[in-house]
């Protein structure tokens, strides 16, 4: 995988650009592509999985594999995987596991391994044991299963071993993350092999159209799950996983949203392709919010269009819905008019980075006022965006998001940034500074 060599420098320098217009072809989506990572290995069956994204987190998640038992072979340079489906049990019993800070790598594959038993150690860095994972931990305890932690309560590390499961009704909270439902989900046909699993979630559920995402996947691998709303789901006793044989990914739609805001900014048209009116990604809902905020936005089946249409109108909006995606309206907030309000984004306290608190300093770098709570941002634009070094906090969405600050609006221009550490990047795009010289027509170094 490409992402394992790549060399990065210790900081880029952007320089303002006047305007963009280019079409972007997506990188794959990290939500899908670990999901079906999973899946494939807990199947009967081989799976060919077609455009994998090549970054870190699906790097962790193949070696994790790798380290279990799972046989997968990658199609030359090509980012076309089979994996060898090991019929629900990892061939191998015993395993250290580094997960590194890949959210959608660990708490799936810890309520797999915690369901399977055995003797296992999870891990990551020092970030990722900031991260709770107490929520999925006491779910699946209270079930029967022995996960203990190696670290400070709540967090990772963990140590996993066999328990006794008594699986039929299980709770999770679903406030924090709705990464611990999926991994709930994922891992509940390996439970349901005598007995229905009717899991209940406890308290609002956030970032519902995740488990939207872990449903579709669950059943293209043959599992069903029936629903009462958000509030249960049920999955029948003896269904088991299965190989579709193929499985394409989708291009990741968080992604998408640093170039549909920078034709919505910077003039445009911006067409990326790998989403669009097909797509079972919610984060492609980040385009309604730049239609909201004035840009011109047209879709097709595998493709999403954006342009400028005048000045950008701030606009206050509940996103907890797209947490990742609505990074990137915080900074399409310093092209608009007026004061944008990003409400219930508290997720965004316990990601990569605590990102409420890590982009109101940088914003604050650029001259914007900003407000921050528990749970939501305000964003105040400058007169005239300030040239600054931006900290990225080993942050993937936050090198990505202030890229744009570079870019010319209707209303102010941008103006020159130093991205300290871009490296992050390789987490989920690591050809992104690239892809955006590209459509600023513009030589990266």
């Amino acid at each position: 995988m490409t992402q394992a060599t790549k060399h990065y420098p210790h900081y880029i320098d952007l320089h303002p650009a006047m305007e963009v217009q280019g079409v972007v072809r997506l990188p794959g989506s990290k939500s899908i592509s670990n999901r079906i990572l999973l899946l494939a290995a807990l199947a009967k069956g081989d799976t060919k999985i077609m455009d994998l994204l090549a970054s870190d987190d699906t790097l962790v998640m193949l070696n994790a594999l790798h380290a279990l038992g799972v046989h997968w072979t990658q199609d030359g340079a090509s980012q076309n995987y089979t994996v060898q489906g090991a019929d629900g049990a990892f061939p191998k019993h015993q395993a250290d596991l580094f997960m590194g800070n890949a959210g959608t790598a660990i708490r799936p594959l810890v309520a797999a391994l915690a369901v399977l038993g055995g003797d296992y150690t999870v891990h990551g860095v020092p970030r990722m044991h900031e991260r709770p994972i107490g929520d999925l931990v006491d779910a699946l305890n209270a079930v029967g299963t022995q996960i203990t932690y190696t670290g400070n309560p709540g967090f990772p590390p963990l140590h996993i071993r066999r328990g006794r499961l008594h699986a039929q009704r299980m709770q999770v909270k679903g406030n924090v993350s709705s990464q611990f439902l999926t991994a709930v989900l994922m891992a509940a046909p390996l439970m349901a092999q005598q007995h229905d699993v009717v899991i209940e979630v406890v308290g609002e559920l956030i970032s519902k159209p995740y488990i939207e995402i872990t449903l579709n996947l669950m059943q293209r691998f043959g599992v069903e799950v029936e629903r009462d709303g958000w509030q249960a789901f049920t999955i029948k006793a003896g269904q088991q996983y299965v190989s579709p044989g193929v499985i394409h990914v989708e291009g990741d739609a968080s992604s998408a949203s640093y170039f549909l805001a920078a034709g919505a900014i910077a003039g445009g048209p911006i067409r990326v392709e790998g989403v669009g009116l097909n797509s079972i990604q919610g984060d492609v809902r980040f385009a309604e919010a730049l239609e909201k905020m004035g840009a011109t936005i047209t879709r097709g089946d595998n493709w999403i269009e954006a342009k400028s249409n005048g000045i950008l109108q701030a606009i206050d909006m509940d996103f907890n819905h797209i947490p990742d995606a609505a990074m990137t309206i915080a900074i399409a907030a310093l092209y608009a008019n007026g004061t944008t309000v990003l409400r219930n984004i508290a997720s965004w306290r316990v990601k990569e980075t605590d990102r409420i608190a890590a982009m109101a300093t940088e914003l604050r770098k650029l001259g914007a006022i900003v407000e921050e709570g528990e749970d939501y941002m305000t964003v105040t634009p400058p007169a005239q965006i300030r040239p600054a070094t931006i900290d990225t906090y080993d942050d993937h969405r936050m090198a990505m998001c202030f890229s744009l600050a570079t870019l010319d609006g209707k209303a102010r221009c941008g103006a020159a940034m130093r991205i300290n550490d871009p490296k992050c990047v390789a987490k989920t795009f690591p050809d992104y500074f690239e892809a955006f010289a590209k459509i600023n027509h513009k030589e990266l170094f």
